[in-house]
C-alpha cells in the first residue's frame, strides 16, 4: 500500500451549481472532518452516507451537508475517503475547504487522487489516463475509447501481448542458462511465429491511433476549391444551417469560416476557406493564404469543383492530383457540386448538389469511412494516446530486431537483450516498471484538480 502523511482536499465538481462535491484522501480525513461535524466519525461503516452539520472550528454553521464515507481499499484511491455533498454556492466551497486545510489537509495538486488510485494498484497506469480522457472527451466516439480504455481493455491487450514476450523469453533465456550444453528449449521458426504474431499485434496497435486521435480532437476537414465551387453553400449544407455568406460574386469569402459536426460519434471541425485563384486583390489574397494554412493544419481535404464547368474541371484535376502528390498522409476527397445540373463527372471520388442536398450524406458516410478504415471500434482497442503510440513503436522496433535476430540465426544472448527491451517499453504503458517521477508528474499534471 502506498503510503503518504498528506491528507489532500480538492473540490471535485466544477463551478457553482445546487450541488457540489469536496473529496477528502488520506489516513487522517475521518479525524480532520471530525472538527467539523457533529457526528461520530469512529464506527462509520463503508459506502454509507450520513447527514450532518458542517461547522467552523468556532462552531459556526457553514451547510447541511451528507457524507460519504469509504474505508482504506475500498475507495477510489485505495485511501480512507470522505466525500462531503454540500450546497453548490462558491462562497460554500471555499469556507469548507478553508476550514478542512486549516484543521490539517492538504489542497490537492492536479490528478494527485487519480496518482494515489495508480500508487495503491487501483487501476493501472494507461487506466489513471483514460480518466483524463473521460473528463475531456467531446464526442461519442472520444468517450467510448476512453470508457473502454478505464475498464481495462487496453490493459487486457497489453497484458496479453507482454505474456507472449515472457514465455519468448524464458526459453531464450533458458537456452542461455543451458548454452554449453547446447540444449533448443524451442524450435527456432516456433518462437519466430510467435514473435511475427506479437509483431502483427503491435502494428495494429499503432495503425489505431490516427483514428483514436482523430476520435479525441477531432477531425480537421479543410473545403477547398475555386471560388463559386459552391463551397460555402456546401458547408451551410452540411451544418443545417446557414453560417457562410453565399453570393455568386467570386471571392465572396475572405477568411476562413469554421464550424464543427458529428458524424457517427466523431467530431469532424469543417473549414469554409477563401476561392483559390490568383488574384490582385490584397483582401482576397490574405484569405487565399490563409485557406493554404488551413490545407496544411487539416487531416482532410475537401476538394470542391464546380461540377457544370468542364473549363475548371480540366485545371482542378491537375490541382488536385497535385495536392495528392504534396500531401500524402492527408484524405483528400475530391468532389464535384451542382450535380442538379450535371448528372455525371468522370474522375471524381463523388458527385452531389449543395443546393437540393443530394449526395451530402454519402460524402459524411465517406469522410467517416476515410478515418475509421476496417478498424471495428465497437470491437478493437484504440489507441487515442500519444505516450502509448510512441511506447508501442519503440516494442515495434526491437521485436523487429528480435525476428532479424531468429532469421539471421544470432545468438540468444543478443536476441534476449532485444526481447527484455520491448517488455520494457510495453510495461511503460500500464506501469508495470518502475517510471521516473518526472514522467508520472508529467502525466498527472495535465489531470484537473479533484481527480
Amino acid at each position: 500500500m502506498y503510503t503518504n502523511p498528506d491528507t489532500i482536499v480538492a473540490l471535485s465538481t466544477g463551478g457553482s451549481g445546487a450541488l457540489s462535491v469536496i473529496r477528502v484522501s488520506g489516513s487522517q480525513a475521518r479525524s480532520i472532518l471530525q472538527n467539523h461535524v457533529g457526528k461520530n466519525l469512529t464506527s462509520l461503516s463503508s459506502h454509507s452516507l450520513h447527514f450532518t452539520l458542517f461547522k467552523t472550528k468556532n462552531n459556526e454553521p457553514i451547510d447541511e451537508v451528507v457524507l460519504a464515507y469509504f474505508e482504506e481499499g475500498k475507495s477510489f484511491t485505495g485511501e480512507e475517503t470522505l466525500e462531503i455533498h454540500c450546497h453548490g454556492s462558491t462562497y460554500i466551497q471555499q469556507a469548507i475547504l478553508q476550514s478542512l486545510t486549516r484543521s490539517g489537509a492538504r489542497m490537492a495538486e492536479p490528478g494527485e487522487f487519480t496518482q494515489r488510485a495508480f500508487a495503491n494498484g487501483k487501476m493501472d497506469l494507461s487506466q489513471a489516463e483514460a480518466v483524463a480522457d473521460l473528463i475531456a472527451s467531446q464526442s461519442q466516439q472520444a468517450h467510448a475509447v476512453a470508457i473502454n480504455q478505464l475498464r481495462g481493455s487496453f490493459s487486457h491487450a497489453l497484458s496479453a501481448l507482454r505474456e507472449k514476450l515472457i514465455e519468448f523469453a524464458s526459453l531464450i533465456e533458458l537456452e542461455l542458462d543451458f548454452g554449453e550444453e547446447d540444449v533448443a528449449f524451442a524450435d527456432r521458426s516456433d518462437l519466430l511465429n510467435m514473435v511475427e504474431e506479437v509483431v502483427s499485434k503491435v502494428r495494429r496497435l499503432m495503425d489505431s491511433f490516427h483514428l483514436g486521435n482523430a476520435m479525441k480532437d477531432g477531425v480537421p476537414v479543410a473545403i477547398v476549391g475555386a471560388p463559386n465551387a459552391g463551397k460555402s453553400s456546401l458547408l451551410n449544407r452540411m451544418l443545417g444551417e446557414d453560417r457562410a455568406i453565399v453570393s455568386e460574386i467570386p471571392g465572396t469569402t475572405r477568411d476562413v469560416i469554421e464550424e464543427t459536426i458529428s458524424i457517427d460519434g466523431m467530431v469532424f471541425r469543417l473549414m469554409d476557406t477563401a476561392g483559390i485563384r490568383e488574384t490582385t486583390e490584397t483582401i482576397e489574397s490574405l484569405g487565399i493564404a490563409r485557406s493554404q494554412e488551413k490545407i496544411q493544419r487539416s487531416r482532410m481535404v475537401i476538394a470542391l469543383s464546380d461540377g457544370s464547368n468542364i473549363q475548371q474541371l480540366q485545371e482542378d484535376r491537375k490541382w488536385v492530383a497535385e495536392l495528392r502528390r504534396s500531401h500524402p498522409d492527408k484524405f483528400i476527397l475530391w468532389i464535384a457540386n451542382k450535380a442538379d445540373l450535371v448528372s455525371e463527372v468522370d474522375g471524381v471520388d463523388q458527385s452531389l448538389s449543395a443546393l437540393t442536398g443530394d449526395g451530402v450524406e454519402a460524402l459524411k458516410d465517406s469522410m467517416s469511412k476515410c478515418i475509421k478504415k476496417d478498424f471495428d471500434v465497437n470491437q478493437e482497442v484504440i489507441v487515442s494516446n500519444v505516450r502509448h503510440w510512441e511506447a508501442l513503436e519503440k516494442t515495434f522496433h526491437s521485436l523487429v530486431s528480435v525476428k532479424n535476430g531468429l532469421e539471421h540465426g544470432l545468438p540468444a544472448d543478443l536476441v534476449a537483450m532485444d526481447i527484455r527491451a520491448a517488455m520494457r517499453t510495453l510495461g511503460n504503458i500500464t506501469g508495470e516498471i518502475e517510471l521516473d517521477t518526472d514522467i508520472l508528474g508529467t502525466i498527472f499534471s495535465r489531470f484537473c484538480i479533484g481527480k
